[in-house]
């Protein structure tokens, strides 16, 4: 047990009971706790392969290899309609863990086989985004532009892509590059 980890559940406000849960079946796996990005993490042999995540709504473990989970119960879920390799069990209550510990452990322990495994694998191909009509003006017509965009890491490119292509008029588009230009300029991602 990590003491971050322990400091982290004294001032959770929310899904503390289920974390604390979810924290206990986890451990009896033999993983590694961590605090990571404010959460509580579990690894193998220093390879994150667990995250609990609290949100609104429910709490959730998160296999950051999930894709390549075999999923007999139909429980895995992806986080977002881009998502491409993590999976997530979400949660409601305390209840409801304490009902799907073996099921859960299995999940688990097929996780830590695919990390003992050693094999490195490439995510599945999703739909790369179309890149909006606007965002391709836009970089045949600013030649800094263009090139600091070609730069950036095909991830980052895509994320700009979505987030620009996800308005639905044209203007709104425009606006986003707009907003935009100085993280890409600065070779910064979306979120960065």
């Amino acid at each position: 047990m990590n003491p971050k980890v322990d400091q982290f559940l004294s001032r959770a406000k929310q899904w503390r009971e289920e974390t604390a849960q979810l924290r206990r079946i986890i451990l009896d796996c033999q993983l590694t706790e961590e605090l990571k990005w404010g959460k509580p993490c579990y690894a193998f042999e220093g390879a994150n392969v667990i995250v609990i995540q609290g949100f609104k709504a429910y709490c959730a473990v998160l296999f950051f290899k999930g894709f390549m989970l075999k999923d007999p119960q139909g429980i895995l879920v992806k986080t977002g309609v881009n998502t491409r390799v993590g999976r997530q069990i979400r949660f409601t209550d305390v209840l409801e863990i304490t009902k799907m510990e073996s099921v859960l452990k299995a999940y688990i322990q097929q996780a830590i086989a695919v990390e003992k495994s050693g094999v490195k694998v490439e995510p599945p191909k999703s739909a790369e985004p179309k890149m909006p009509e606007e965002l391709q003006k836009r970089l045949r017509e600013d030649p800094a532009f263009k090139k600091a965009f070609k730069a950036l890491t095909p991830g980052r490119q895509r994320g700009y892509s979505f987030y620009i292509s996800g308005a639905k008029q044209s203007k709104t588009r425009a606006s986003r590059i707009e907003k935009c230009r100085p993280q890409i300029l600065k070779g910064k991602g979306f979120n960065e």
